[in-house]
């Protein structure tokens, strides 16, 4: 038998096989490796001026290793134990296939010899792979089932041989093979379960990436209490653990752990909270303190490198004047050339980055200088509604702080009605604080009535205003639609002589219909009156569009502007 994978071809007749051997120059040997012939002269060769071959060089089985694509794939005779495979013309194009299914593993086969038998093709194909399955019919064809993917394209590589059993010429002896993809459920399936194992591989290794790229969980924040809260406000003041402690005070005051009862805790835990703002800013002013001053030490140092390489540079430029240059050799010269442009090249870079850093902080001054002339712009450009807006906004706020400050006096109303004073020092703590509230709200009061006063009198001025506004944009108005009633270009004095022209056009266009040319109305006017012009006349027919209309005749080259009498379709229209 015939086996592709050793690439090993059977011999039925070794003297033969030995004699074609010895025609190309070769040494007769088996697939194997062992020599038929011991005493082979490679001399007594019937071609001569070939060089020996291999015969386990790629191309002698049935499969030809993977050859480049530029080089032809040759078809050679195939011998098999009960059939002999002949292959296709060369010349002929290669046969077609289909589009090779996902997970191909089964392969259709047309063009078997009608006595070909399940046995005869287990003998040829089973040397592809190993075979799984074969469904034969009646009809000359039959498809095979591989069980790997990849002995599928060493099948195809049988697709064009004609086959022959042993050595029958009978026609249902032979048959013409044809070798294509098939589309089986079983491969089909075989493919979507290994994708979904690839997918779920690719998910579970997401997943464990994302798992060791997520950052970790923050700690949880304790539930609210007594003796939590006194340890948070004690945390609270300590700069150490500021970070931390206010975390767990906005989760509190989100959860909604703030009642009457407590309510003065928050609000001193709160008020610690704002004490750190001017750490805070404080902090802030330092490091920009340590980067002004480390830009400063680094553009200082970039200064005194510059004035370095400013002197290598002038050395360099006094090393080139003749009295020193003409006593260095050649090469000397050209070493300090080169040496020269370096340091040019280098000292205008680092020049560079000094000028840039000067942009810079200029661009810097000037974004300040232009937020503060803006600010200045704005705070003059605010007109009395700017200043209306302000006003009550901050009554808006007053009058927030005032409801507070009501129901902080009330609270402590009620505390002091219910709880039993137990020490003097309470209860004259509280009542400073009741009358400093008081106090407050009564300055508070006196600060809402100053507010609204002024809330009216703005009012008040801006309806003036808006008075004053509409009066001035009427006045406008009525100038503008003047203007438009009395043209002004090309007037013309309004006398007995014009309305005397007025007329004798009007004649003169009712008699032609279809219109006049300017030139031809003023030849008819120039015999009455010579010291009328053609623009005199123009712009009186403009002035009158009522009685008057220029309209465009004729077509191309005998294109004109001619006007008509329209007096009388104003009348109708009227």
């Amino acid at each position: 038998s015939y086996d592709l994978k050793t690439a090993a071809m059977p011999m039925s007749d070794p003297n033969a096989w030995a004699t074609a051997m010895n025609n190309l120059g070769m040494a007769p040997m088996s697939m194997t490796g062992q020599p038929i012939m011991s005493d082979f002269d490679p001399s007594l060769g019937m071609m001569t001026g070939i060089a020996p071959m291999n015969p386990m060089m790629p191309g002698l089985g049935i499969v030809p290793p993977p050859v480049s694509q530029d080089m032809p794939i040759v078809k050679e005779i195939i011998h098999c134990k009960s059939c002999t495979l002949f292959p296709p013309n060369p010349n002929l194009p290669p046969p077609a296939t289909r589009e090779r299914p996902p997970g191909c593993k089964t392969v259709f086969v047309g063009g078997l010899p009608e006595n070909a038998t399940e046995q005869l093709i287990v003998e040829v194909f089973e040397q592809c792979g190993s075979i799984i399955a074969i469904r034969k019919s009646k009809k000359n064809f039959c498809h095979i089932r591989f069980t790997e993917e990849h002995t599928v394209d060493k099948a195809l590589f049988l697709s064009g041989y004609r086959v022959r059993l042993g050595s029958s010429t009978d026609k249902k002896d032979t048959g013409r093979l044809h070798v294509d993809f098939a589309q089986a459920r079983d491969d089909l399936y075989e493919w979507e379960c290994r994708q979904r194992m690839l997918a779920r591989e690719e998910r579970h290794r997401r997943r464990i990436e994302e798992d060791r790229l997520r950052p970790p969980s923050p700690p949880p924040i304790v539930h609210f209490s007594e003796h939590e809260c006194s340890q948070l406000g004690e945390k609270l003041k300590d700069d150490s653990k500021f970070a931390e402690a206010v975390r767990v005070l906005l989760t509190w005051v989100d959860r909604g752990e703030v009642n009457r009862r407590n309510a003065n805790n928050f609000y001193s835990m709160i008020q610690s909270s704002n004490s750190h703002i001017r750490r805070l800013m404080n902090e802030k002013a330092a490091h920009e303190k340590e980067m002004e001053e480390a830009k400063e030490k680094f553009k200082n140092a970039l200064a005194g490198i510059l004035v370095q390489f400013e002197q290598i540079v002038s050395v360099f430029h006094a090393a080139s004047k003749q009295k020193a240059w003409d006593h260095f050799s050649k090469a000397q010269r050209k070493n300090l050339d080169m040496w020269r442009k370096q340091a040019e090249e280098i000292r205008n870079i680092h020049n560079e980055e000094l000028m840039g850093i000067r942009r810079e902080e200029e661009m810097e001054m000037s974004d300040d200088d232009m937020e503060d002339a803006l600010d200045s712009k704005d705070s003059d450009d605010s007109g009395p509604l700017a200043q209306v807006e302000a006003l009550k906004e901050e009554n808006d706020s007053l009058r927030c702080q005032l409801d507070a400050y009501r129901n902080e006096v009330e609270l402590l109303k009620q505390e002091q009605g219910k709880a039993q004073p137990q020490r003097s020092e309470e209860d004259t703590t509280r009542q400073q604080q009741l009358s400093f509230l008081q106090q407050a709200l009564q300055g508070m009061q006196k600060q809402l009535l100053k507010l609204r006063e002024d809330l009216k009198q703005r009012e008040t001025e801006l309806e003036k205003n808006s008075e004053e506004k509409q009066q001035l944009e009427s006045q406008i108005q009525s100038l503008k639609d003047r203007i438009q009633a009395f043209p002004t270009s090309h007037a013309l004095p309004v006398s007995y002589r014009w309305l005397s022209v007025w007329g004798i056009i009007s004649t003169f266009l009712h008699v032609h219909p279809f219109g006049a040319s300017i030139e031809y109305i003023c030849s008819y006017l120039q015999r009455l009156d010579t010291k009328i012009s053609t623009t005199e006349v123009e712009t009186l027919l403009g002035r009158l569009p009522c009685t008057f209309k220029q309209e465009l005749t004729g077509v191309g080259a005998s294109l004109e502007k001619r006007w008509k009498f329209c007096g009388f379709e104003g009348i109708k229209t009227a």
